[in-house]
């Protein structure tokens, strides 16, 4: 067995979710005179890849520690919607269930494809990375819960819509382009669509029912779209932890693994050697066009 990452890279570039903590290191010890490096490290937990825990918005939730590794590492659906989502849209069940097999009880990847606007991608933007993605409506936390989902990974800043968040209110030019978008595909203004009783669903509506999910998923995620594997997470074993940095990996046998290196060694790559699919961006860009485009 062989594993292929699904992390992003983590530096002092990396962007917290927005107004969190981000990375910062430094030396306290040298070489010379000490006879040894040592650094000390302070983080937000929102950063990176990571892992929302229960307690992030469930105040009797379990702590991170509490997560067994049968719940961490299960079988998944990987799923790409970057053909049908771009800027501000959102995401359904229909459009998972149309391009992959979810069962009872699986963790679910969502490739949106935002990822290939993260901080180490060489189409990077972070406006579009945290701000733009597309996100899911009521209609998909239902049914989530009714598929008994371990839990949810997306490779994008939230699992929540970011115009379903306190986001809205951060970036009111790009609010007023949401709100232009969503009146021309779904026929109603954002704040009617996404009005207070939906407020950050992913996270109200589903931490108390032990559906938690990983944010900022990347790395190689681009090889193993729109299939099924057995896929992990691991978080710190952080008692009290409401959230975690963590790794997550997809779980190949040898044989596979040796394909997708060859399939990947053809293609174009980040700066830390990840794989990038260029058409995955090419389709969110056209996409995007057609959402931003005057009615």
């Amino acid at each position: 067995m062989k594993f292929l990452d699904l992390t992003i890279p983590l530096g002092i570039a990396t962007p917290p979710w927005p107004t969190y903590e981000p990375l910062q290191v430094k030396y306290f010890k040298r070489l010379a005179p000490n006879g040894a490096n040592g650094q000390v490290v302070t983080h937000s937990n929102h950063l990176g890849t990571h892992l929302d825990g229960e307690i992030h918005f469930h105040t009797p939730g379990k702590d991170i520690a509490s997560l067994e590794m049968d719940f961490l590492v299960h079988d998944a659906a990987v799923v790409d919607l970057s053909d049908i989502c771009g800027d501000y849209d959102v995401y359904t069940s229909k459009m998972v269930e149309e391009r992959v097999e979810v069962r009872e009880g699986d963790i679910l990847i969502i490739h949106t494809g935002y990822h290939h606007f993260g901080w180490d991608m060489p189409t990077a933007n972070e406006v579009r990375y945290m701000v733009m993605h597309p996100g899911p409506d009521r209609e998909f936390a239902e049914w989530a819960k009714a598929k008994k989902l371990r839990w949810i990974g997306v490779d994008c800043g939230s699992a929540d819509h970011p115009m379903n968040t306190i986001i809205r209110d951060w970036m009111p030019r790009q609010a007023r382009q949401a709100d232009r978008v969503f009146k021309k595909k779904y026929g109603m203004p954002l704040a009617e669509f996404f009005d207070d009783s939906k407020y950050q669903l992913m996270h109200l509506e589903m931490f108390p029912y032990g559906i938690i999910h990983a944010e900022c998923l990347g790395g190689d995620l681009d090889l193993i779209v729109n299939r099924r594997v057995p896929i992990g997470f691991f978080p710190w074993r952080f008692v009290d932890g409401e959230s975690c940095i963590g790794r997550c990996v997809a779980m190949l046998e040898d044989a596979e693994y040796d394909s997708l290196m060859a399939k990947k060694a053809a293609m174009p790559k980040t700066k830390f050697g990840d794989a990038v699919e260029t058409a995955h961006v090419e389709s969110i860009n056209r996409l995007s066009l057609e959402n931003l485009k005057e009615a």
